[in-house]
């Protein structure tokens, strides 16, 4: 057999894009996952069920198939959640990419493409985020994040590993024959579009006295499939320890997300607000500056193709 990227967290709904993305350019995948919220029906190659908290089961796909290189996407990512269970999310996050890169010693694969988050930086203040700017997470997630950078630099110096780290913003979207399945939902466009496919009674908004031109929150949404361009690029030029912002550089309100779900979906439904939720940062927007100069990212869809794209695999499903 010939050598193939493992992609940890493959059934997922970003690496399944990117799997597809990658495919389509020659690269031969491999899965391993748990499927705890990844899905078997979206793996289009060899996978291996296991948990990155089980080291032998990490063991495993090594002894068997030749890797050459890891994309790593297995993670818990609900920021409130992680606000009331800490704990869950260092030892998955944190203790499980450890699990990850012993075995990657172990057999001498050195190439790691790692899954970040915006969420590093916390209530930054800077209107757009570059790689420069303050970090400060506020919440557990962010956290566990921002600790498994600090260790793949340590990696690197000591281990002669080459770890890109993609700090991407709120993926997006819809392509090939997979989308946005999260069990429970709780990403803004597809409960959106829950709402206006009749699949819930209502939308909340959760605060609108940020600071912020209209009062909700700001966020960077960017197309999964230009995610997983990123994810190609990062893996073709691994080197060393970089970091990279993944995002639109444009960013859109709650409530400007409502109004678009609205026109789109032609459907006017219930808007209902609630109070703030912890750890909700007011914005989050990126400057995709470096990746686009170093790496010759583009973003090629907009927030139109976003909400559309999204809204037709959900009234497909």
């Amino acid at each position: 057999m010939g050598k193939k990227v493992l992609v940890i967290g493959g059934a997922g709904y970003i690496g399944s894009h990117t799997i597809r993305y990658l495919q389509e350019r020659g690269v031969e995948c491999i899965v391993f996952d748990n499927f705890s919220n990844g899905h078997k029906e979206f793996v289009n190659c060899s996978y291996v069920e296991g948990d990155i908290l089980h080291i032998e089961h990490v063991r495993s796909v090594f002894k068997v198939h030749d890797i050459s290189s890891v994309i790593h996407f297995a993670a818990f990512i609900e920021a409130g959640e992680s606000v009331h269970e800490p704990e869950k999310y260092f030892v998955n996050n944190v203790s499980g990419t450890l699990n990850v890169l012993k075995v990657m010693r172990e057999f001498g694969v050195k190439d790691l493409v790692f899954s970040s988050t915006a969420a590093v930086y916390g209530d930054c203040e800077d209107l757009v985020l570059s790689e420069d700017s303050e970090i400060g997470p506020i919440n557990a997630y962010g956290k566990s994040k921002l600790m498994v950078e600090e260790i793949l630099k340590e990696y690197v110096r000591a281990y002669g590993f080459n770890c890109t780290v993609l700090r991407y913003f709120n993926a997006s979207g819809a392509g090939y024959d997979v989308g946005e399945w999260h069990s429970p939902e709780t990403h803004l466009i597809p409960l959106v579009l829950f709402t206006a496919l009749g699949l819930r009674e209502s939308i909340s908004i959760f605060g609108e006295n940020y600071d912020t031109p209209d009062g909700t929150c700001v966020r960077d949404y960017v197309h999964v499939l230009d995610l997983a361009q990123a994810h190609h690029l990062a893996l073709k030029h691994v080197n060393g320890f970089n970091v990279y912002n993944v995002g639109s550089e444009r960013g859109y309100s709650v409530k400007e997300i409502i109004e678009l779900c609205k026109k789109i979906s032609g459907v006017n439904f219930k808007v209902i607000v609630s109070d703030r939720r912890k750890g909700d940062p007011a914005r989050l927007v990126a400057s995709s500056q470096k990746i686009s100069n170093e790496l010759g990212f583009k973003i090629t869809y907009s927030i139109e193709d976003i909400i559309s794209s999204a809204y037709k695999w959900h009234k497909r499903k």
